[in-house]
């Protein structure tokens, strides 16, 4: 390579290996090695003379020529695109649905350089003497996954790096954690300050974590709890020995305040003992305020609070579920809080002098965060902790081993989202974590856990965390291995729904066995929680043990589900009866239901599928989309009519239904008929119904002179369509648009997994000839693996 000249240029080899050039060329070649001294000039050029420099640009010039080129009516688009293909080497997924390369590119150069998995002296063009990769490529980093070692998390944290993290908590929105490995302290210690900053003080509003076999619980609950905006802040908040910029400020704010309100009490007081008056009736809080300023009477209020604190315990852990404040300490409480905690490393012994004097200082914290609203109950809750912080090996530096620490995340019972116990005065007053004693930061708004395998311990954990998360709008959970356990999840459901603020919105539940039906669960969820607008429930097994119910299950009879906001439903069975016992209740309390999604369910006799089709059209007026998959309804052939004249559903999907297994001619006749005249319906979706050649162009009267259907969209993918089959369709569909004057409202043909790879001239002249009247959605499929499929069909 050339010896680059003004920060880097194209190889003077490579350009002459490309053969001669125009002087044109030339120029512009010889422009891009002085960009620093001509910048400015080069942006001022005409359009058609800045085309020509910008493909010979570096990605720092390239970057920074975006507002000249847009004045120039030009678009970088096709150069960044060059850059991912020359560069990165690989087809990125969904590369159709990308609007912005230069976003993609420089989000995908951010991460490869973070991780080292991409060097920067691979090509000329990501040279330049001002460029700094990780700094300049972070503003265009709206997502970011950290995985392995967290080497990444690392690095960002680094002191050299404090911009890097800066322009990431304005610009990131997603992070994502995968196949994590344990950490040590020094790691975890990093995780903090990155999670601190982009979630707490930045614009992280999705976490996600996959792919996690064997999760180190540690590390699992230190996302998870500051995912949620719990932070027992203490000496884990200094970075770089000094105290979070953004905490200092907020604290100092508070502190100006405190001071201000300690003159005026002052000012009052003096007033108070120069009219000889006596004070009397005093508010309990204004006088607890007054020993904590002054130091006096704390032992003896603590020795109050402690006297009835084992009374309180039992009753405190029961009412958890409901009375999870919403209005947790947050950040603004700051100053003094965080200096008392930064001071305290010690670990709390069990007498009670040190104690008092750990739970003094928490008092004096929250007192002066919470203002007048506090009171006793605060220290009673720091008292009978949710869990301890130190698990995490952040703040107490005496703490036991991992291994030990753990197994102190305590609860009090399963399925509640009070995990309160006495057994957490074990650890020291920074290294207590519990839901009330510690600060309240901003949240995430989705939370995903997909591949987890989360135990009963880490299911309470987070069951307390969600029963407080009211910013909490998106909750998935995916091959977790619930279990039993998802009683913790429904508690916390539960708890939730009681915050008027909460916002959770969409829930996805997904494993492998299902511990309850499908429906039954469904029954629970929104008994738990009826603000949910969609809902999504899947289970790929029945339960080994399904005879063994646990008990406390809801029985049919005590199915009672309030008035829901449900607006999309999808329930994947594991190949499990419709128990529309327990689907009808959820039909019925689900007025505003628009979308149902039903897979794999078996269908015991046309009764049940006659019950559903029944309280769809009583109780759901609303509903637009209906969709069975891998259903057998070669018997339900009636039921299948009554659904495509439905006067009010917009789509309909029979996917691999097996709709035509012992059907009639006169059966597809009928269906045909029945969608001429609905013009109602817009898209009908037949995938893997093996149609064959002679069903699909049957299909085609759909769109006749004589039909009033307003069908705009046909699925007809993994149906065994040939090419002639195809092309004779399409001839059939050009003849019927010519009759109606060229006018048709048939917009969208989806084609995927057919045979169209049998003949491929037939097939590319029908494709071209539908192509001039739809958009045909299709792919380049390999037919030959499905020929028993082919056989079964002639």
């Amino acid at each position: 390579m050339a010896e680059l000249a003004g920060g880097g240029v194209a190889p003077r080899g490579a350009m002459a290996a490309e053969g001669p050039r125009s002087l044109f060329a030339l120029s512009a070649a010889a422009v891009s090695r002085s960009m620093a001294a001509l910048e400015r000039d080069v942006w001022a050029l005409p359009g058609r003379l800045l085309r020509g420099v910008l493909p010979l640009l570096t990605v720092f010039h390239l970057e920074r020529a975006e507002g000249a080129a847009q004045r120039a009516g030009l678009s970088t688009q096709p150069i960044w695109r060059k850059l991912w293909d020359d560069v990165m080497k690989t087809r990125p997924p969904n590369s159709k649905n990308i609007t912005c390369w230069r976003k993609k590119f420089l989000e995908t150069f951010f991460s490869n350089v973070l991780h080292g998995v991409l060097d920067v002296s691979s090509d000329w063009r990501l040279h330049h003497h001002h460029f700094s990769p990780l700094l300049h490529s972070s503003p265009h980093v709206s997502q970011l996954t950290l995985c392995n070692m967290l080497q990444g998390a690392v690095e960002l944290t680094a002191e050299h790096n404090q911009q890097v993290l800066e322009n990431l908590a304005g610009s990131l929105r997603i992070l994502n954690f995968q196949r994590l490995l344990s950490s040590d302290q020094s790691i975890r210690r990093s995780l903090v300050l990155l999670l601190h900053r982009l979630i707490h003080h930045g614009s992280v509003s999705q976490v996600s974590m996959y792919s996690w076999p064997v999760p180190d619980t540690v590390l699992l609950v230190l996302i998870l709890s500051m995912s949620a905006g719990f932070w027992h802040s203490g000496n884990a908040l200094m970075y770089h020995s000094s105290l979070c910029v953004l905490c200092r400020e907020e604290s100092k704010a508070q502190s100006q305040e405190l001071a201000q309100e300690r003159a005026e009490r002052g000012c009052y007081d003096e007033r108070e003992r120069s009219s000889g008056e006596n004070h009397k009736g005093s508010p309990s809080a204004p006088r607890e305020a007054d020993m904590e300023v002054n130091g006096c009477g704390a032992d003896a209020h603590l020795s109050s609070v402690l006297s009835r604190a084992s009374s309180l315990h039992n009753q405190a852990c029961e009412e958890a579920s409901s009375k999870v404040p919403s209005d947790l300490t947050s950040v603004e409480g700051g100053s003094s809080c965080v200096l008392n905690q930064l001071s305290c490393h010690r670990v709390l012994r069990k007498t009670r002098r040190r104690l008092k004097s750990a739970v003094g200082k928490k008092r004096r914290c929250l007192r002066r965060s919470r203002g007048p609203h506090g009171n006793s109950e605060d220290l009673y809750d720091f008292v009978f902790t949710v869990a301890k912080e130190h698990n995490s090996g952040l703040l107490n530096k005496n703490s036991a081993t991992e291994g030990e620490n753990a197994e102190n995340w305590t609860s009090s019972s399963p399925g509640s989202p009070c995990n309160g116990h006495a057994g957490c005065k074990k650890g020291g007053s920074a290294g207590i974590f519990s839901l009330k004693a510690a600060h309240r930061f901003r949240s995430v708004s989705t939370l995903e856990l997909f591949s987890i395998p989360l135990t009963g311990e880490t299911c309470r954990i987070l069951s307390n965390l969600l029963s407080s998360w009211v910013s909490l709008e998106n909750l998935i959970l995916s091959y977790n291995g619930l279990g039993a356990n998802i009683s913790c999840i429904l508690s916390a459901l539960r708890a939730l729904s009681h915050h008027s603020d909460c916002h959770l919105r969409a829930l996805s539940v997904s494993d492998i066995f299902s511990h309850m039906p499908c429906t039954e669960l469904v029954c629970c969820i929104l008994s738990a929680f009826s603000q949910l607008h969609t809902l999504s429930v899947s289970f790929d097994l029945k339960n080994q043990l399904e005879g063994s119910r646990p008990e406390g299950n809801p029985t049919r009879s005590e199915v009672e589900i309030p008035e829901s906001c449900l607006e999309q439903l999808e329930i994947r069975f594991p190949r499990e009866p419709l128990h529309s016992a327990f689907l009808l209740p959820v039909l019925k309390a689900s007025k505003s239901l628009q979308q149902l999604s039903l897979d794999s369910a078996t269908l015991p006799s046309s009764q049940e599928l006659g019950l559903l089709l029944g309280a769809l059209k009583e109780c759901n007026p609303n509903l637009k989309k209906l969709s069975f998959h891998d259903m057998n309804l070669a018997e339900h052939q009636k039921e299948v009519l009554l659904l495509l004249q439905d006067p009010i559903l917009q789509e309909i999907t029979f996917s691999f239904c097996r709709l035509f297994e012992s059907s009639t001619t006169e059966f597809l006749s009928e269906i045909i008929n029945t969608v001429k005249r609905n013009s109602a319906l817009k898209s009908l979706k037949l995938p893997g119904n093996r149609l064959g050649n002679h069903r699909l162009v049957a299909l085609a009267d759909i769109f006749s002179e004589d039909s009033s259907s307003s069908l705009c969209q046909l699925d007809v993918s993994s149906n065994c369509i040939k090419p002639d089959g195809l092309l004779e369709f399409t001839k059939k569909l050009e003849g019927y648009i010519q009759q109606r004057g060229g006018q048709t409202q048939f917009t969208h043909l989806h084609l995927f997994q057919n045979w169209l790879d049998q003949d491929a001239e037939t097939a590319q002249e029908a494709l071209r000839r539908l192509r001039a009247v739809c958009s045909v959605i299709s792919d380049s499929w390999d037919s030959s693996q499905a020929f028993a499929d082919y056989i079964s069909v002639m």
